[in-house]
């Protein structure tokens, strides 16, 4: 199948490495105009440096966060096993693992972000639609995020300084000192985006094998005070395997997608840095399901654990962490949470919305100043509401998340790899009118109404309790469950069907 530019459109001049990594040639200028900044130009072939460890200790530092951990603990809090909780997060994180590599191909091939690469797409200015979706999706994560950093200062001072610290005087229901404790989490990460990309690599290098220790010994901890790991495997299952269980299973598996349905389409914002597609891709598969398979079957176990020993589960490691009269372990524990809750923030929540909100306005929006809007925006989200639930945790943020962003996966992965054979033209994704992906002033409208009829089935019959009551469209309850997949396979079918239609029309791209 050809490209869908018009024949009469050649490709700009760009150099192919014989590895397939594409660049524009040396001595060249770089693209210019009012859809191109520093930040979102292709990085350079000989700064794509980073290696199969380098991504592996990404997805380590990650997946290793207490984000990750009450994912896996609240399943335990709804009703499920170990064995049931450790199934669904296994096999969700397979399946997420298959976008994720189709979109971040496009990364070490071409050196682009992700905002840059949706422009193949949805156009050069239509590109700011999935990009400000995506964006939104990690300020409601990276304010869930930093609230869990804040619980972890706010009970660390309060092991420090005592009772004075954490009976402070509530303030819109919570201790003005955990507010305070959440401003100071902030400000680190704030601080830490500001060095750049590098400082990131360095800092996921070394918190990975350091948070991976602290979760064996929370193991270590409460199966001491279990009397020994039986009593954790034994916590029996409230659903059985029989029709209570399957009806959990779906949405639970959707939402499990859902967690890393961000980072399925923005990977190449972090592949754009990759040595070769060998190391991104083996990076990738050994560091995504392997390590968060390990800690979900951590966490579950502790959970299990802690249903043994206090009557019912604790879903929350900064509340049991709390529960321990050992002031080194809390410390030490704490500590831990600290370090991952930065690891995965920073990583996963600040660097992709940083070039989405770029994407917007390059000559206005520097990659800086888009990580702190994105600081700001995720303090207006509320996130403490959001974090409040396990329900409404699971279910209602993560499956509203997945089947939003699994429809804008859909049409890139159909664009990408099926229209387009992984060729793109580098200088038109930069080029405002004329170019191959300029499309109708600058939007392609059939990406956009393949994004609206994926999102209304996807998320259309969902049920937003405890965010709002009822179903926005009552018929399409029994799609609900199955939001992420309903979302990826309605919009590529739509975008593939317009898409021929648009190349017969002839029309300049």
């Amino acid at each position: 199948m050809t490209d869908t530019a018009p024949s009469a459109i050649p490709m700009s001049p760009q150099v192919t490495r014989p590895d397939g990594r594409v660049e524009f040639p040396q001595g060249s200028p770089p693209p210019s105009g009012p859809y191109a900044n520093e930040d979102l130009l292709p990085v350079p072939v000989d700064k794509r440096t980073w290696t199969t460890y380098n991504f592996s200790a990404l997805w380590v530092g990650m997946a290793h966060n207490t984000a990750s951990w009450t994912l896996a603990s609240g399943l335990i809090a709804v009703g499920m096993d170990w064995r049931q909780a450790v199934f669904t997060i296994a096999l969700a994180n397979v399946i997420v693992l298959v976008p994720m590599l189709l979109t971040g191909h496009a990364g070490p091939k071409y050196g682009i972000p992700f905002p840059v690469f949706a422009r193949s797409s949805f156009g050069v200015r239509g590109a700011n639609l999935p990009a400000v979706v995506r964006a939104l999706v990690a300020c409601g994560w990276f304010g869930i995020q930093t609230w869990i950093g804040g619980e972890a200062i706010y009970f660390l001072a309060g092991k420090l300084i005592g009772d004075s610290w954490v009976n402070a005087s509530e303030v819109g229901g919570h201790a003005w000192t955990m507010w305070l404790s959440f401003a100071i989490f902030w400000a680190i990460q704030v601080a830490i985006i500001y060095r750049g990309m590098e400082t990131i690599r360095r800092f996921e290098n070394w918190a990975a094998p350091f948070v991976l220790v602290g979760a064996f010994v929370m193991l270590w901890w409460m199966s001491s005070k279990a009397g020994g790991l039986g009593p954790l495997f034994d916590q029996p299952s409230r659903l059985g395997w029989g029709g209570a269980f399957w009806k959990l299973f779906w949405p639970s598996l959707m939402g499990m997608i859902g967690f890393w349905s961000t980072l399925s389409l923005n990977i190449p914002d972090f592949t754009r840095y990759g040595r070769s597609q060998k190391a991104q891709t083996w990076g990738q598969a050994l560091g995504l399901p392997t390590t968060m398979t390990l800690f979900a079957f951590l966490s579950v176990l502790v959970t299990s654990g802690s249903q043994a020993v206090y009557g019912k589960p604790v879903w929350d490691p900064v509340q049991l962490a709390a529960k321990t009269d050992n002031v080194v372990g809390l410390l030490y524990a704490l500590v831990t949470v600290l370090v991952a809750t930065l690891s995965v923030n920073i990583a996963a929540n600040l660097v992709s919305p940083a070039f989405d909100f770029s994407n917007i306005a390059p000559r206005k929006i520097s990659f800086r100043a888009g990580a702190l809007i994105t600081c700001v925006l995720g303090v207006l989200i509320f996130p403490w509401k959001l974090y409040s639930d396990p329900q409404g945790y699971i279910f209602t943020w993560l499956g509203l998340v997945g089947g939003l962003l699994g429809t804008v996966a859909g049409i890139l992965i159909a664009d990408y790899w099926i229209l387009r054979r992984a060729r793109l033209d580098l200088a038109d994704l930069y080029r405002s009118g004329g170019g191959r992906y300029w499309y109708e002033r600058g939007w392609n409208w059939r990406a956009v109404l393949a994004f609206a009829v994926g999102g209304v089935l996807a998320i259309g019959g969902a049920d937003f309790h405890p965010l709002i009551d009822g179903r926005p469209i009552p018929a399409l309850a029994p799609l609900a469950d199955y939001g992420w997949a309903v979302g990826l396979g309605a919009a590529m079918v739509v975008y593939l069907a317009l898409m021929p239609a648009r190349r017969r029309e002839g029309a300049a791209d």
